[in-house]
């Protein structure tokens, strides 16, 4: 019998996990299949041009995976029974059971509410392909003069709200920060950032903390009103609450508590990666929530597992940052250059080569969906029945 291998979702993490596995596990021993519930591959990362009137190319998961080896299965995952090695899943057809020999659990990430009040009834986000839409339709009902209210001060809310911005310029938007604008960044990437602010005419409130989303725009904790006719929720993720249903080890986070080759502490034949995983880079300082940790977490994934069915040497933890970046609207951005552990250093590159750098990284990592079996060797490897590749525990 063929060793099941079943991905949970699509995006960044679960797509290169399933395509990093087809390129090192011989089909004749092993099966892949993949569980999303949207039939594309969505580019998370461009949501917020998405949102704001931009097209974005399709890529439908059936055919970035033809040829490659990797079932895909359009459905929707609503448990995870990880003694019983199933997952419950609705498709077209109804409720259904997946059984899985290895898991990869790349569901993700969703809006967070951080506990507001109101959050979910009126306010919009853009954590995915279809409120990324609602937003887009309530954009373009806008009369010009209208106010556009972005909560969250970290790299999703400066993305919309400069994209937002600058895509309709004949609107008053404004930003709301708990923190100081982009505190976290080095002074040259700061004093950038305000002039972009001001090139596009965002008014900023700084230091600012949302306790309540009304109809008509949010009540901070001090008691003030801050009008709007759209107010767009950036303040941060939640995990799919899956996994902290099942008996998985998870943290107070509801990530998947993973070892240095994203396999779960609690079940062996469990791995998460990108969002889901509680996971640590090569220093051991945890990662972030981000494009940048879901594919050096996938490929490491599914180095592991085929390293583990092939009865070869386990890879090396050696996950580290470079950089963050990013967009201020189309033709500006900023690349904040990072210690491997994510520490701001003094240097960062700033307007149209910025916005090159942080398009080519877009580009690259849609590419490498669009192609899962590029350069796929010509051996893949046949597995081995050991009794760690096969283990139900640490």
């Amino acid at each position: 019998m063929k060793h099941q291998i079943v991905v949970l979702g699509a995006g960044y993490a679960g797509a290169n996990a399933a395509a990093r596995l087809a390129k090192r596990l011989h089909p004749a021993d092993t099966e892949i299949t993949i569980v999303n519930a949207d039939p594309e591959f969505v580019e998370r990362v461009r949501m917020h041009q998405l949102a704001t009137g931009q097209d974005l190319k399709p890529r439908p998961l059936t055919d970035v995976f033809a040829g490659s080896g990797v079932r895909v299965r359009l459905a929707r995952v609503t448990a995870v029974d990880a003694d019983r090695k199933t997952v419950g899943i609705v498709d077209d057809d109804g409720a259904a059971e997946i059984a899985y020999d290895t898991l990869v659990y790349a569901l993700g990430s969703a809006v967070a509410d951080c506990g507001v009040p109101c959050v979910a009834e009126h306010a919009h986000n853009i954590a995915g392909k279809q409120s990324a839409l609602r937003l887009r339709a309530r954009l373009a009902d806008l009369a010009p003069g209208a106010v556009v209210l972005v909560v969250g001060g970290g790299l999703t809310g400066i993305e919309a709200v400069t994209e937002i911005a600058e895509a309709r310029p004949d609107l008053a938007v404004s930003l709301a920060a708990r923190g100081g604008l982009g505190d976290w960044l080095s002074e040259k990437a700061r004093g950038h950032l305000r002039t972009a602010f001001d090139r596009l005419g965002i008014t900023v409130h700084e230091h600012t903390d949302i306790a309540g989303v009304e109809p008509a725009g949010a009540v901070t904790a001090d008691g003030r009103a801050i009008p709007a006719q759209v107010t767009v929720w950036t303040a941060g993720f939640a995990v799919h609450p899956i996994a902290a249903a099942t008996t998985l080890r998870v943290s107070a986070t509801g990530q998947i508590v993973v070892d240095d080759t994203m396999r779960s502490v609690s079940h062996a034949d469990v791995y998460a990666v990108g969002d889901a995983a509680l996971a640590s880079g090569a220093n051991g300082t945890p990662l972030r929530m981000s494009c940048a940790s879901g594919v050096p977490t996938a490929y490491l994934a599914a180095d592991a597992i085929a390293a583990r069915l092939t009865g070869r040497q386990l890879p090396q933890n050696k996950i580290g940052y470079l950089g963050q970046c990013v967009s201020l609207g189309r033709r500006d951005a900023i690349v904040q250059w990072v210690t491997p552990d994510d520490q701001t250093k003094p240097s960062a590159t700033t307007g149209k080569m910025a916005a090159r750098i942080k398009e080519m990284i877009c580009r690259s990592a849609a590419w490498s969906i669009s192609h899962p079996t590029s350069m796929l060797p010509s051996r893949r490897r046949h597995t081995i029945r050991t009794e760690d590749s096969f283990a139900t525990t640490p």
